[in-house]
């Protein structure tokens, strides 16, 4: 066991781990963050995506021993300080960027991701930015809007059904 500290969600958390546990498992294990979902086991869908240092990760992709002394941000910090949602997490919900809601922590987090770097992106960058994430629901039209909307920009139309 090793004994690793990170500031998870502006946190001080301590614990000790095994050499071969994944940061994901000991968001949603030790830490009870569940909101960072294993959706795949081989790093495909995105479902676990945080962001560590600021930066974009899957967190099945990293062991938890890695992140010692690293700043984590996972979907449930995503919130405003008032508990209500923020913009990205708004724009999804009223844009239906989401359907049975699994993919959604990892998108919304992929999306504050491109935006942070990319305040203004095209559709095509956003289609490009989350072609790591994978949503079984909804074909990504709503999700894109949802992103676009969350940038301050015009959404797209609708393609007919």
């Amino acid at each position: 066991m090793t004994e690793v500290t990170m500031n998870v969600n502006g946190r001080k958390v301590t614990r000790s781990v095994r050499g071969n546990e994944l940061l994901v498992e000991f968001l949603r294990e030790q830490l009870r963050l569940t909101g960072t979902h294993v959706g795949c086991d081989t790093s495909q869908c995105g479902a676990c995506c945080v962001h560590v240092n600021g930066e974009l990760v899957k967190a099945c992709t990293m062991f938890a021993a890695e992140a010692d002394g690293a700043e984590v941000a996972t979907i449930e910090g995503q919130a405003n300080a008032d508990g209500s949602l923020n913009v990205i997490q708004q724009a999804f919900q009223d844009y239906h960027g989401l359907q049975c809601g699994f993919c959604t922590p990892g998108m919304v987090m992929s999306a504050a991701s491109l935006l942070k770097d990319n305040p203004k992106p095209t559709e095509e960058e956003i289609r490009h930015h989350l072609q790591g994430n994978i949503c079984r629901c909804t074909g990504y039209h709503n999700i894109v809007r949802a992103i676009m909307a969350a940038s301050g920009q015009e959404t797209p139309a609708v393609a007919a059904e």
